[in-house]
């Protein structure tokens, strides 16, 4: 079993609904734990809807490019269209981070690319583990923390899991 990291963004249709199904997709994938649920402003273009942010903590047998395969479909299952770089979507599955793996090819970047200066991805893996290391980095120390732009909107029992 390998620990990962999946962070869920969306802020079109009903968020709150899309990230819950979400949830109860990928815990077919293995035991979950989720995060609580944060309102993030866009990183990208900033005439779109803020987003619903959490992460889920994923227990699975999947290799990675295979658990990005998974969520790739559950992307599409959900009606997700790339419309424009950092736009607007349905939902959002990022795989952050996979055991301690680094990965680096064509289709994945492991850990993720730009996670250490997101208060959107480290504040909800703060929520999962306190003590998370990335890169040799305690992500409580991260500066990115001290003045955040989410907003807590729920805490874990919004995923209904």
């Amino acid at each position: 079993m390998t620990i990962t990291y999946i962070g869920l963004g969306s802020n079109l249709g009903d968020s709150r609904q899309i990230l819950r199904e979400a949830v109860q997709k990928l815990a077919m994938l293995g035991a979950v734990q989720v995060s609580k649920l944060y309102q993030s402003p866009p990183m990208g273009p900033q005439d779109q809807p803020h987003y619903l942010n959490a992460v889920v903590r994923l227990e699975t047998d999947l290799t990675a490019l295979a658990l990005l395969d998974q969520l790739q479909y559950f992307e599409q299952e959900s009606g997700r269209v790339r419309l424009r770089r950092w736009g607007e979507r349905t939902l959002d599955l990022d795989l952050l981070l996979y055991g301690q793996e680094n990965i680096q090819n064509e289709r994945l970047s492991v850990p993720h690319v730009g996670l250490l200066e997101r208060d959107f991805v480290v504040i909800p893996l703060l929520d999962l583990d306190v003590n998370m290391q990335v890169k040799t980095q305690q992500l409580k120390d991260l500066s990115v923390i001290q003045h955040p732009t989410v907003l807590l909107l729920d805490d874990e029992s919004w995923a209904n899991i």
